[in-house]
């Protein structure tokens, strides 16, 4: 018999006296391992300490799930030998290179695992705004439930509720709030995940409706296209992430209903992981967004094929971006983490 599992024999006989041997050492494993992952520089001695104890907290693991399989000491054991393993082999942290790596291969890889997703929440959102056209154009009486009454007294006397708005406030300060609040619609979205993606199915079918709803009400006042103008040169990439928010928030909520060979929480904290890298991009993108709806969308000067190739071609920035910046298909990772 090996002596290696000798001594685990003979440990597995005496518990008390090898948790009491282990204790300490495991303690400043601890310790060793937050250095290693959050100072930029820390001693060769403490690096060398950390890759001597790694097999021997194998060892000590195995031991564990010997005595209690499912015990509190096991599970602690496991997330050190996990939090250790990382500390070793992690990769230097640059932020330069990071941001590369999240951008040029975590956002794609990501992204193609959501597709499915995503492709279905954009299907349920349209689904949503055909049915909030319905509604409204078929009775013109249920647009309060989709806009304020002094929309409605403003769509009535001929105008839309966005006119002058330069006239208000200044192009800046809309940008600001306009960002602010759309970034916030879309943690929502994704936030809501949580109850098992029935919230997420709350606030893109709300979205939806009131987006269908809005447009056929200003269609019997023949404004529709106006309406249009104005949101064309922003909406596409802001109606994208609402999409992609939502996609994240199933995601989250497929993990806790269906975690697989993993725990909940494990499924539930990958798949809020990966929803985070992507909505780092998103969020970059919808505060461009707010800059195009306060500067663009509300002035007059600009006309509607202007508008249309700044909102498709921001579009189409937008999806390269998903891609990893690259044209022929979305980027490849081997892995998400």
């Amino acid at each position: 018999m090996p002596p290696s599992q000798s001594n685990a024999n003979n440990w597995a006989r005496q518990p008390q006296r090898w948790f009491e041997a282990r204790l300490q050492q495991w303690q400043t494993l601890e310790r060793n391992n937050v250095q290693l992952e959050h100072d930029k520089a820390v001693p060769e001695a403490l690096v060398s300490a950390t890759v001597a104890a790694y097999p021997e907290l194998a060892r000590d693991l195995a031991i564990a799930r010997r005595l209690a399989p499912k015990g509190q000491l096991t599970t602690h054991l496991e997330r050190l030998y996990a939090n250790t393993h990382r500390a070793i082999f992690q990769q230097p942290r640059r932020l330069t290179s990071n941001l590369k790596r999240l951008f040029r291969h975590e956002v794609p890889a990501v992204t193609k695992l959501l597709l499915p997703t995503i492709l279905a929440v954009t299907f349920g959102f349209m689904l949503a705004g055909l049915v909030g056209w319905w509604l409204v154009d078929t009775y013109p009486e249920l647009a309060s439930l989709f806009a304020s009454e002094a929309m409605i007294r403003t769509v009535q006397n001929g105008e839309l509720w966005t006119d002058g708005m330069l006239n208000i406030l200044p192009s800046s300060l809309v940008s600001v709030q306009i960002f602010t609040n759309n970034i916030l619609v879309s943690l929502t979205a994704m936030a809501l995940g949580t109850l098992y993606g029935l919230g997420t199915i709350y606030i893109i079918g709300l979205n939806g409706l009131m987006l269908g709803g809005v447009f056929a009400f200003t269609a019997q006042y023949g404004l529709a296209n106006r309406l249009f103008e104005f949101v064309c040169a922003h909406g596409f990439v802001e109606l994208s992430i609402i999409a992609i928010a939502g996609a994240i928030g199933f995601h989250a909520g497929r993990a806790l209903a269906r975690p697989g060979h993993q725990t909940r929480v494990q499924a539930f904290q990958d798949a809020v992981r990966d929803g985070g890298k992507l909505m780092v991009l998103c969020v970059l993108f919808l505060i461009g967004a707010g800059v195009i709806e306060g500067y663009v969308s509300p002035n007059p000067d600009f006309s509607l094929n202007t508008r249309l190739i700044i909102g498709i071609g921001y579009w189409l920035l937008f999806i390269f971006a998903l891609c990893g910046w690259r044209l022929p298909k979305f980027g490849a990772a081997n892995s998400l983490g």
